[in-house]
């Protein structure tokens, strides 16, 4: 016979061990037998076991039953209950949870209120962390630290900065975690100069606060002075973590900074650092969007964290470049290895059949969506399949998938609607669209330019100057063309007609150069996407002038002969541009690589990667 305090501290070791809910159930069969079940130490603990059980939900009624059978709830139980119904999807019944322990006389303590402001953060600010922070005045818990970093988190979460500061500035006590929430509530609600300002001001930092600050400059398209920070954050001597890392190696895609990519890369080999899926897919990702697919593939097939997002990544990555079959290969693949992808992949996927016009793939993947994938397509997917129709003149079928939607369509999904009938001459169709565009999307530039640019192609120039006016009067500012390319480590950038680039009069001697060259070879410039109302002088003035050809001359003067050029440039290629590229590639023996706003160019001996499909 066993006493009743050894099956007592057996029944402890079991609950700390447990973490099945059938196994819960089964203990505390045995603690109903036993008595255990009235004793206050083994009771905590089987309702722990069983809030922290899964599947949580299923558990959240199992414990809800436990816990109103209690007579005698202590503190402890209280806050199981509440921190499970936080974690949960009713948070409301943990602010309930607390208004019924207070009308039993039950009092919280300094674990209580994070509990309550971690399920605030998943409610509406009238139910929110306003009355939670009331309860800890009247309670006084606002001079306890732990309770402090919470308030500050959960209305820093909510957007409520000027609350959090608030509670920051009157704290009597505060710590790192204090200083650390008020930058990334900063930073996550896009006020990244008052974000640095804190980030300054701090007395002392860790991984945390240089993680937040570099993630907030490349979440508001800070790109390189992430980058910097990050460079700094290593001088100052402070080891990066995954997420520091991914996010820099994030940034470096988002700039084509190939050579800062590479160096982080190596720095993670020479470290020896043990990455998660989050790095891995973001080196995938920073090689493919720097133009180095082969790398790419390299790291994907040695990667152990092959989850589904490295297989999107990777499958995504073929799609820009232009590789549909093997995207629609490794997409096979990862099925057949037992992965199952998810709303993204398929996106990705379809996007790779639209970019090569593949629409018989197209149609399959689709209609699979749903009877194979068991999801419903979304906008995106929806978007894809009108891409893939409208590119090779089906219109007809493309505005049938726009009708049969099961919601409106976006502006994505207008907009690749657009572009297929401004590419196949349905002018009139094009101009209606426009119109509506510009309803749904007032304050993009590209939309009323798009207009002004079917207008001007039907000979309508009035119109076309209308538009032009009516986008001037609206305050909307169209994106200024801008093309970049990286020379030793040095990233160069280059505007539409821009002239202040040092070495200015070197690029245009060059330009002056290559085209007397490209004349010889039959160039002429390609004036349709330049719809202004110039005569073609002025407008060749002009198409020469665009930036990625500046950026080209800079490439030529300054690497090596055989050197591979790769620019970036953050709107759509034009057709002459696309031209020129080309045709240099043949005459100066160059491979280009050029990401535009769409995808990825590779051009080699007078040919490009897209096959003039784009």
């Amino acid at each position: 016979m066993y006493s009743i305090t050894a099956i007592r501290t057996h029944t402890l070791s079991l609950l700390d061990a447990c973490s099945d809910v059938h196994r819960a159930e089964q203990i505390h069969a045995t603690m109903l037998k036993t008595g255990l079940v009235f004793d206050p130490v083994p009771l905590s603990r089987l309702l722990t076991a069983i809030c922290t059980s899964s599947p949580a939900m299923d558990n959240l009624v199992y414990a809800q039953s436990l816990f109103d059978q209690i007579r005698k709830a202590n503190t402890l139980m209280w806050n199981t209950m509440i921190r499970a119904y936080s974690a949960s999807d009713c948070p409301a019944e943990a602010m309930a949870l607390y208004n019924r322990m207070v009308s039993d006389f039950f009092p919280p303590n300094a674990y209580t209120f994070p509990f309550l402001l971690r399920a605030c953060t998943k409610l509406p600010p009238p139910k929110g962390t306003m009355p939670v922070h009331c309860c800890i005045l009247k309670t006084g818990f606002d001079s306890d630290l732990f309770v402090i970093n919470s308030l500050i988190h959960a209305y820093a979460v909510s957007g409520r900065m000027d609350d959090a500061v608030a509670v920051f500035e009157a704290a009597p006590v505060s710590d790192i975690i204090s200083w650390n929430s008020i930058i990334d509530g900063f930073a996550k609600h896009g006020e990244v100069e008052m974000a640095f300002q804190v980030f300054r001001e701090m007395p002392k930092r860790n991984i945390v606060s240089w993680t937040s600050m570099i993630s907030g400059f490349i979440r508001g398209g800070l790109d390189q002075e992430g980058l910097n920070l990050f460079k700094e954050m290593l001088m100052e001597g402070v080891e990066p973590d995954n997420v520091a890392l991914a996010t820099a190696l994030s940034a470096c895609a988002h700039l084509g900074a190939a050579e800062q990519g590479k160096w982080i890369h190596a720095y993670i080999e020479r470290k020896r650092i043990c990455t998660d899926p989050e790095v891995d897919c973001a080196l995938v990702d920073m090689y493919a969007k720097c133009g180095e697919l082969e790398k790419a593939l390299n790291i994907f097939r040695r990667s152990r964290n092959r989850l589904v997002p490295i297989w999107t990544a990777m499958i995504s990555c073929f799609a820009t470049h232009g590789r549909a079959r093997d995207a629609i290969n490794l997409f096979a693949e990862m099925q057949e290895s037992g992965i199952k992808p998810n709303a993204a992949t398929l996106t990705a996927v379809l996007s790779a059949c639209s970019h090569i016009g593949l629409v018989e793939e197209g149609k399959s993947i689709f209609i699979s969506i749903r009877s194979v994938h068991g999801f419903k397509p979304t906008m995106e997917h929806y978007g894809c399949l009108v891409d893939l129709f409208g590119r090779v003149g089906l219109l007809d079928e493309a505005c049938k998938v726009v009708k049969s939607m099961p919601f409106e369509p976006n502006a994505a999904v207008l907009g690749a609607l657009l572009n297929a009938c401004r590419l196949h001459g349905k002018t009139e169709k094009a101009r209606e669209i426009a119109g509506e565009l510009i309803r749904k999307d007032p304050g993009h530039g590209g939309r009323y330019i798009h207009a002004a640019s079917i207008s001007a192609a039907a000979g309508d120039w009035e119109e076309a100057a209308r538009i032009r006016m009516k986008m001037k009067e609206e305050g909307v500012i169209k994106d200024r063309g801008c093309s970049s390319i990286t020379v030793d480590g040095i990233v160069h950038e280059f505007f539409a007609g821009d002239q202040s680039h040092p070495r200015m009069k070197d690029i245009n001697e060059m330009w002056i150069h290559t085209t007397e060259r490209l004349r010889k070879e039959g160039y002429k410039p390609a004036l349709r996407d330049l719809l202004l109302d110039l005569d073609d002088d002025e407008k060749k003035a002009a198409i020469e002038r665009h930036s990625e050809k500046l950026a080209l001359c800079f490439g030529l003067i300054s690497t090596k002969p055989g050197t591979t050029i790769r620019i970036f440039k953050n709107l759509r290629v034009c057709e002459d541009c696309h031209r020129v590229m080309k045709m240099i590639s043949k005459l100066y023996w160059r491979e280009i690589v050029m990401r535009d706003r769409i995808r990825f160019h590779h051009f080699t001996n007078g040919a490009c990667s897209c096959r003039d499909y784009w």
